[in-house]
């Protein structure tokens, strides 16, 4: 397991991994060619892999989003140590927390 800031990295076995998760279209990749987990709305600062991989994420941003890496990879943020990562397949949380009445993802 793995954190990051606000972003949780938990090893998955690859049959764990939801088959639309695995055949849906990844995220698309920044201007700098990063895999981006999540960025900082009041930073601008990215939590980000460059290098092979495909990140599958929820539109809800709430519920857990899939990584692959084929042959392993950096984790960088700007503000955080970077973090290697062995290959295979990930689940990716991003941190939530409690408002009077419900949950909201933590804004970075």
């Amino acid at each position: 397991m793995y954190r990051q800031g606000d972003i949780l990295i938990v090893p998955v076995p690859e049959e764990s991994v939801p088959a639309a998760a695995r055949t849906g279209p990844p995220e698309p990749r920044d201007a700098r060619g990063r895999l981006v987990l999540a960025l900082g709305e009041a930073t601008g600062h990215a939590h980000a892999i460059a290098g092979p991989g495909t990140l599958l994420l929820d539109r809800d941003p709430s519920r857990p989003g899939f990584l692959h890496l084929p042959s392993g990879g950096r984790l960088v943020h700007e503000e955080h140590a970077a973090i290697s990562l062995p290959k295979g397949w990930y689940r990716v949380v991003r941190q939530r927390e409690y408002v009077p009445g419900a949950f909201r993802v933590v804004a970075d």
